[in-house]
């Protein structure tokens, strides 16, 4: 990915906070030289000195046996708006604002029970806090022999990348105006972008 001298994050333990909140992403890797992609729930996870993405495919999604075979890439995507260059002291030019983080890796099948203990962990995550949530001890094992659709697998990270482009190469005042016009945009993203500029003065 390129990052810009002003845009480059290295701060790992911000990245690993950027991945629990933005944890739907994009895996992409290679069949017969085309690449193709799969957009799914995932978890970063520490086992020993190592770190790794988890997550599991439909069984008949043919992704998973790519995986054996090269590293793969991993795209996980804050919150992102268009910036107006109207809302600059100088004329210049318009632009994108946005967070996004890439992950390289290599790419490993999980075993049923290690497919089991990662879903039990994503469940607690999304379900602990609803009024009957939908734990894994809490379902059925007819419900539970539905594990058999899907294939467990874990990514071990090699390399990260990450750019946060939030104007942070504007000055003070163009700073805090692109915050104050984002948040006057009707869609969402531009609302979370600028509190997300916000949250980092």
């Amino acid at each position: 990915m390129y990052i810009p001298k002003h845009f480059k994050v290295t701060d790992f333990a911000e990245i690993k906070e950027f991945i629990q909140h933005n944890s739907f992403g994009t895996i992409v890797s290679t069949e017969q030289d085309k690449p193709i992609a799969t957009h799914l729930p995932l978890e970063l996870h520490k086992q020993g000195d190592d770190y790794y993405i988890t997550g599991h495919f439909a069984y008949a999604n043919p992704q998973w046996k790519t995986f054996e075979v090269d590293n793969v890439l991993v795209m996980f995507q804050g919150p992102h708006a268009y910036i107006s260059s109207s809302w600059y002291k100088s004329e210049n030019v318009p632009t994108w604002n946005y967070q996004s983080v890439h992950i390289y890796g290599t790419a490993s099948i999980m075993s049923e029970q290690e497919l089991q203990e990662d879903l039990k962990v994503l469940l607690q995550k999304y379900e602990q806090h609803r009024k009957n949530p939908a734990l894994w001890e809490n379902l059925s094992s007819q419900t539970k022999k539905q594990i058999k659709g899907i294939v467990g697998f874990k990514i071990k990270i090699q390399e990260v990348q990450a750019a946060y482009k939030l104007s942070q190469n504007r000055n003070e005042e163009d700073y805090e105006n692109i915050i104050d016009k984002l948040y006057e945009e009707k869609d969402l993203n531009s609302k979370a972008l600028a509190e997300v500029m916000e949250n980092r003065k």
